[in-house]
């Protein structure tokens, strides 16, 4: 059995892996005036070493892990271990999301797991906007690996944004693109991000498109869903459509799932005054369990 300085190295170790890959990516794609500070795209671990509890924070699409610090801390001041990955083509630029496909993002959260496993006997899996989307799918899929899932705004319906156009838009880039014609194509949509120092102020259309991609899956396989879980939603996010939350919560067929409306103007609802709220509901369902 492992004593726990050797549990505490496995888990550093793993994350410093991580690190170096984000470091290499920063490097790589590195754009003046648009890339973020390295600590706001730098996966961290608040390594709580009296406790065997951990949870895994996904932040959103064109965020960092720093988007979900405030959830962490407050996590970690109740005992919890907590990791929040880096997804991959984060913290860098939007030239590296507009490469990524969500199978990536997934493979970057996998890590993040393994990170827990060194340290941790039970685990959670909690994400925001399509942080929130992933967590579901890892649930999904993986309920071994996990004792609840935790989903704030995800991103089923998008509001303001016609799925057809992207669609369109995205087959015309591909399009183009084979006939070496790149000036005719728009790769990106402008973002105006609720917390600018650390979202991207462009979105890559193929980012929109494996969103979706991925949300069609998690909606469709909800009903296989095997752990606790908790579903929250801003009803009056400008961004994504109020009743997505509630349509995956009516997904849902384990007895032990919770719907939580979040009466706010803004999508993000994780940081700032009315992340106490948030919080409080996220506190009140792990103590459920």
């Amino acid at each position: 059995m492992r004593n726990a300085s050797e549990i505490f190295l496995s888990s550093e170790g793993l994350l410093e892996t991580e690190l170096k890959r984000f470091y290499v990516a920063y490097q790589s794609y590195f754009i003046e005036g648009e890339t973020k500070p390295k600590h706001i795209g730098e996966p961290f671990l608040l390594h709580n070493v009296s406790s065997t509890k951990g949870i895994l924070l996904i932040h959103g699409l064109m965020a960092a892990p720093e988007e979900v610090r405030e959830w962490a801390e407050f996590l970690y001041s109740k005992g919890y271990t907590v990791y929040a990955p880096r997804l991959a083509g984060h913290g860098t630029s939007a030239v590296d999301l507009s490469t990524r496909h969500y199978n990536e993002w997934i493979e970057s959260v996998d890590c993040g797991v393994a990170i827990l496993k060194a340290c941790c006997n039970k685990i959670v899996i909690g994400g925001f906007s399509t942080g929130a989307g992933i967590a579901l799918y890892q649930a999904i899929q993986n309920p071994n690996d996990f004792d609840a899932v935790i989903s704030i705004s995800a991103p089923l319906k998008f509001k303001g944004l016609s799925v057809n156009f992207v669609k369109l838009l995205h087959g015309w880039n591909r399009l183009v693109c084979c006939f070496e014609m790149n000036q005719l194509s728009m790769l990106y949509a402008r973002n105006h991000p609720d917390n600018p120092h650390i979202n991207y102020h462009r979105c890559p259309i193929q980012s929109i498109v494996e969103v979706k991609a991925l949300m069609k899956r998690v909606y469709n396989s909800l009903s296989s869903l095997e752990i606790p879980s908790l579903i929250m939603q801003g009803t009056s996010d400008p961004k994504v459509d109020g009743k997505s939350g509630e349509r995956i919560f009516q997904r849902i067929c384990h007895p032990d799932a919770y719907y939580r409306g979040i009466d706010f103007h803004q999508h993000g609802v994780i940081r700032g005054s009315i992340a106490r709220e948030v919080f409080g509901e996220v506190e009140k369902f792990l103590n459920t369990i």
